[in-house]
């Protein structure tokens, strides 16, 4: 019975993450992880120029 409840919180989390992502992009948001949502211009939510490609890691 516990792995049902398991199961079913975890496929909760992903369906929910996965309607987030699909309403963002029906609202017109590029990039859904991103601070500026709307705003931002198109080359800071690109790929190459992300601020996680900028980050060092240790």
């Amino acid at each position: 019975m516990g792995d049902f409840i398991v199961l079913g919180i975890i496929l909760t989390i992903v369906f929910l993450a996965g309607f987030k992502v699909y309403r963002d992009k029906k609202n017109g948001i590029k990039c859904s992880g991103c601070a500026h949502a709307k705003s931002c211009a198109t080359q800071s939510c690109d790929s190459s120029t992300s601020s996680k490609s900028k980050m060092i890691i240790l």
